[in-house]
């Protein structure tokens, strides 16, 4: 149990049977009455956020979060199979699950995958991975000093927006945050 009054940023909490991570906290001692804390928390697995108040001394639980590295292995058609990186246990986790990074993964990819009470709530791809051009419109020599973009397709089944000057097979650096192209790799 941790005390409402030793609330940081980033700190992770249970609530009601969920997870939360303080967002921001403000400690308010009114001149009449008592102390009390406004803490606003954000739900690790859906994302929604709340404003919950909590008399001062107040304690709540602490939410132990895990974190484990494993290597996305194929697509069993309903679930993505994954790899254990510590133990071998291989584990299928639904599409719904696993909502846009579907769209990142690609074979023996690592990525961390966030657990509580041994259930997954989500996933945490790298920032910036490297993929394939499988199919876009040809690039037309001489136009590269404009601005203008077309879409590519990427191995993964991805589609982003890229420069003219990237052609079908070329390899590019893709920001998995937003979905946006970096650079050619």
């Amino acid at each position: 149990m941790i005390s409402v009054n030793d609330f940081k940023t980033g700190l992770s909490i249970e609530l009601e049977g969920q997870a939360y991570l303080v967002v921001d906290f403000q400690h308010v001692k009114p001149g009449k009455g008592a102390a009390f804390v406004r803490a606003k928390l954000k739900n690790v697995k859906s994302g929604s956020i709340l404003e919950k108040t909590f008399r001062a001394g107040e304690k709540v639980p602490r939410a132990h979060l895990e974190k484990r590295e494993m290597l996305y292995l194929y697509d069993d058609g309903d679930d993505l199979v994954f790899m254990d990186n510590e133990n071998y246990e291989q584990i299928g986790i639904s599409r719904q699950e696993l909502g846009d990074a579907i769209k990142w993964l690609k074979e023996n990819m690592s990525i961390q995958i966030q657990l509580f009470q041994e259930k997954i709530i989500g996933i945490e791809l790298p920032n910036f991975i490297e993929l394939e051009v499988v199919e876009t419109e040809p690039g037309i020599k001489g136009d590269t000093a404009t601005g203008a973009v077309k879409n590519a397709t990427l191995e993964t089944g991805a589609v982003v927006q890229v420069p003219l000057f990237v052609n079908t097979g070329d390899r590019i650096r893709v920001d998995t945050r937003t979905g946006t192209y970096m650079e050619r790799a």
